[in-house]
């Protein structure tokens, strides 16, 4: 098992990607924290990682976007099983809107949770790492929207293109403590952020010929995690079966 006793941290764990992301750790050996805003799924995503691999998560309710929320959930990593290895900073909320229609709200809402909340738990899964002198993981999932323009999602844009240079500083800072950071960019995974059903006319263009799956992602997310990646930090992966390539 790769990731045999580790203790690791996902965000937005209760659907989609941050689903299949913490139920690939425990199937490696990780003892999972399942962090979501909804009890319901996070308890939901816990309850069948257990089922299958006994005693390996735990759910936890936590706003990612509130440093007071963040702290507590951490403390109650340590407390439940002494460190944190691993962080997945993958909660995020988007806009569908251009500028001209935007609201300074919803805007504000979209950089808390997609951007902000990578910077509070980074800031304090970081800092027990640092005490505990624990050569940490740390991977942030981006997205191809931040990478190059759109028509909407003005907000998302912004944060996830900040979240890629977010996580190329926080490898410069925390290199000297033994701590990797990156960062896995996907391409239209499974359902729209912030929905549940997959729509049956989303297009996806790539080289691949066919949808990722968010298997796709939790796959690269274990690698990055992985002895195997040991000499890689500040990179970002491509996971979108070559659409940036093709992108006209």
């Amino acid at each position: 098992m790769r990731l045999n006793n580790q203790v690791a941290i996902v965000t937005g764990a209760g659907r989609n990607i941050g689903e299949d992301i913490a139920k690939t750790f425990a199937q490696e050996g990780a003892r999972v924290a399942v962090v979501d805003l909804d009890k319901g799924r996070g308890e939901r995503v816990a309850s069948e990682i257990n089922a299958a691999n006994r005693d390996r998560a735990i759910s936890i309710v936590c706003d990612v976007a509130s440093s007071a929320d963040v702290e507590k959930m951490v403390k109650t990593v340590v407390q439940k099983w002494g460190g944190v290895d691993i962080l997945v900073n993958n909660a995020a909320w988007t806009d569908r809107k251009t500028i001209l229609d935007l609201t300074e709200e919803e805007w504000d809402k979209v950089m808390a949770i997609s951007l902000k909340s990578v910077f509070l738990c980074t800031k304090f899964a970081a800092r027990i790492m640092v005490d505990q002198k624990r050569k940490g993981r740390i991977v942030n999932i981006s997205s191809t929207s931040g990478h190059t323009g759109r028509s909407d999602a003005t907000a998302y844009t912004a944060a996830k293109a900040g979240v890629l240079n977010l996580t190329r500083s926080l490898a410069v800072q925390l290199s000297a403590y033994g701590i990797r950071v990156n960062s896995v960019t996907p391409n239209r995974i499974g359902s729209p952020v912030g929905e549940d059903a997959v729509p049956e006319n989303r297009f996806v263009r790539n080289l691949v010929g066919r949808r990722g799956t968010p298997k796709d992602i939790a796959s690269a997310a274990l690698f990055l995690c992985s002895e195997e990646s040991d000499f890689i930090t500040a990179a970002d992966l491509l996971v979108d079966g070559g659409a940036m390539a093709s992108r006209i």
